[in-house]
């Protein structure tokens, strides 16, 4: 599936409607007709919905939607909190029938009496904050606690960047239309759109084939059967580096995760009183305690790439080691401290893997857009420092500049210590075994993501521990194996 900005959505409906004639008032239509549809499939047993319409296209839904359920004899109650005078030819028509349905027609401040709500308020144009009103509006549908099916997008969320654009409607369900917008599947969106279903309303395929520089959402991958004639080395060597005091665990759930993942040696440099903690932990794992880079110059020839920052700390030590991965002129996964050592320097590579979390991707941009908009975060990030970047969070972004990509897979319960180092280290694995930088990246970021839905679907949320999920993403590996 793509995503699709607000304006890229608009020029989908200008096509349908100019280039492949389909009316207007058509489309407008069979997107009631599929909120209906989706409304009595979920909802099979209500006798009262109250449908809640503003001014603009999203309103002409609402009130085509009113006056469907209406002939099916469902109790309809309208609030009217936008001029009707102010729609469109398409959007007038649409209000004229619900005018001659049964539908009971209110002002915005009535009490709201029906058992699920329709949210047709607001649409994908807004921009700036809501206006009070309609503020006053969406508070009051939030208040009820009732299942609210919105229309195309919950009111007050941006389409773009799926930011709360001051108050939004918290949806039980989204029918979006024709193409699904970004703002649906990351930030705040994910919180605000419930389950969100796609009704592309027979717009002709290739109307959608006019529109570039879409965003694609990551579905898992097949990887290649390996051959019976293989050994340790032709699945590659990955270099960890980090664990600084008080930190080895970090560096210890990268290096599990890589081995698991499918990487043939992993090789870990950290502090030296962390040596015998990380053996233990995983005795398959070559440990070197380290002092000074110099200790590592002979290992660099039989390393594949090298994944630097879990655990890696801010201090002298630290940065001697991350100016030595720089050095090494390897292929680099740049995580945790190692982001925030990187935010220091000037530098653009095209063979490195930089992961980011909100606070991180702060620091190397300096300044806050991420609260603002996750895309153009990852897309300015990648412009400074190049390679692949990723922007973990809800709806983890990914792009290389030529192509970005969205993971709709995850939970709240993998906002837990050490889940960023299981991920560098599963990435630092897909690397070494010959992915490219953004196919390791979203390949990565998919497997982890749905392991640690799975481990939460048989657990729970609450508790999820970093390490819960790295056998979990070994069995999903070796099923994605043809």
């Amino acid at each position: 599936m793509k995503l699709y900005s607000a304006e890229q959505v608009r020029e989908l409906d200008r096509l349908a409607i100019e280039v492949h004639g389909i009316p207007g008032l058509t489309l407008m239509r069979r997107a009631a007709s599929a909120c209906v549809r989706e409304t009595l499939a979920r909802y099979p047993q209500v006798r009262t919905i109250t449908v809640v319409c503003g001014s603009g296209n999203n309103a002409g839904d609402g009130y085509i939607v009113a006056g469907l359920l209406a002939e099916k004899n469902i109790e309809v109650q309208v609030l009217i909190a936008g001029d009707p005078s102010g729609l469109t030819a398409d959007g007038q028509s649409a209000y004229q029938f619900c005018l001659q349905s049964t539908a009971v027609l209110v002002d915005a401040d009535a009490p709201i009496t029906g058992e699920v709500l329709i949210d047709a308020l607001l649409g994908i144009g807004l921009s700036g904050d809501v206006r009070d009103h309609y503020a006053s509006v969406i508070r009051a549908m939030n208040a009820t606690h009732r299942p609210v099916v919105a229309v195309d997008i919950p009111s007050g969320l941006c389409a773009d960047t799926g930011r709360v654009l001051g108050d939004a409607v918290v949806a039980t369900i989204t029918v979006t239309f024709i193409g699904a917008k970004r703002g649906l599947y990351t930030h705040e969106g994910c919180d605000h759109a419930g389950l969100v279903v796609l009704d592309e309303l027979g717009v002709p395929d290739a109307v959608f084939d006019d529109i570039n520089d879409t965003v694609e959402v990551l579905s898992l991958q097949r990887l290649p059967r390996r051959r019976r004639n293989s050994h340790k080395a032709s699945f590659g060597h990955v270099l960890i580096i980090g664990g600084d005091q008080g930190m080895g665990g970090a560096v210890a759930m990268a290096a599990e995760a890589a081995l698991r993942c499918g990487a043939g040696i992993v090789s870990v440099a950290t502090r030296q009183e962390n040596v015998s903690v990380v053996l233990a932990h995983r005795p398959e794992l070559m440990v070197r305690g380290i002092t000074e880079t110099s200790e590592l110059q002979s290992l660099i020839p039989r390393v594949s790439n090298i994944v630097i920052g879990p655990g890696l700390g801010q201090g002298t030590w630290s940065q001697s080691l991350f100016q030595f991965a720089l050095e090494s002129g390897l292929p680099l996964v740049v995580d945790a401290d190692a982001l925030r050592l990187l935010a220091n320097k000037a530098e653009h590579r095209d063979n490195w893997i930089l992961t980011p979390h909100p606070g991180e991707a702060s620091a190397l941009l300096g300044n806050d857009v991420v609260k603002k908009d996750r895309f153009a975060a990852v897309k300015a990030m990648q412009q400074t420092f190049g390679g692949a970047v990723l922007l973990k969070g809800a709806g983890t972004v990914i792009t290389d500049g030529q192509r970005t990509s969205l993971c709709s897979f995850g939970n709240p319960g993998m906002a837990t210590a050490g889940m960023g180092d299981v991920l560098s280290g599963i990435i630092g694995g897909l690397c070494a075994q010959g992915l490219d930088s953004y196919s390791a990246t979203t390949m990565g970021v998919v497997l982890h993501a749905k392991a640690g839905d799975l481990a939460a679907a048989r657990s729970g949320e609450r508790g999820l521990v970093a390490t819960d999920i790295i056998p979990i993403v070994r069995a999903l590996i070796n099923d994605l194996a043809s």
